[in-house]
């Protein structure tokens, strides 16, 4: 329904496409993400259908290792559809719509975001990732970003343009070209 929806379009700031696994299936859901300017003292973070935990720690990585300022900042996370997914594959997804939102930048809507942040801001290989890319392949997206620890693979996914990273602040360069993510960005000074 996303790529009917916007065609060749980017896809609206603050989104991502995240794969994960429910048992043998593969499921390719939408994560949204809304980052704006706090009135509170403490920053307000508030989760439906993903661990309100791991959220603090993408948080908490973005900040440290990516460079991205959101101390000053609310984070609204929601993963579309009213699911509960709790897959750690969906890090990457997560972390890139936070950041999307935050920067006011559009991701590729033939993009899926795959892959476990560890809290040094390496990407973790993920389980079941043969699967999870020919599901993408079959629902019509055209590139994907993996754990490089995840490759080779051992299917051959011909119409999927497949990238793998080690790091998380090496995947967010790949998604907006343009962002320099080792600098401080998203502070009330930040000229992005």
């Amino acid at each position: 329904d996303r790529l009917k929806r916007l065609g060749l379009k980017q896809a609206p700031s603050g989104t991502a496409v995240i794969a994960g696994s429910e048992g043998s299936r593969s499921l390719l859901l939408e994560a949204q993400a809304l980052v704006s300017k706090t009135s509170y003292p403490n920053p307000r973070r508030v989760v439906n259908g993903w661990d309100y935990n791991r959220l603090l720690q993408l948080l908490a990585v973005l900040e440290q290792k990516v460079g991205l300022s959101l101390s000053g900042y609310d984070v609204y996370v929601n993963i579309v559809g009213g699911l509960e997914f709790s897959d750690p594959s969906g890090d990457l997804g997560i972390a890139a719509a936070v950041a999307t939102s935050l920067l006011d930048r559009s991701l590729d809507p033939g993009l899926v975001l795959i892959g476990e942040v560890g809290l040094t801001g390496e990407l973790r290989p993920v389980a079941s990732l043969n699967q999870r890319l020919k599901e993408a392949q079959k629902l019509g997206f055209r590139k994907a970003i993996v754990p490089k620890g995840n490759l080779p693979l051992e299917v051959n996914v011909d119409q999927i343009e497949v990238a793998g990273v080690e790091f998380l602040k090496e995947a967010l360069s790949l998604v907006m070209p343009g962002i320099n993510v080792g600098e401080k960005v998203g502070s009330p000074t930040s000229t992005y």
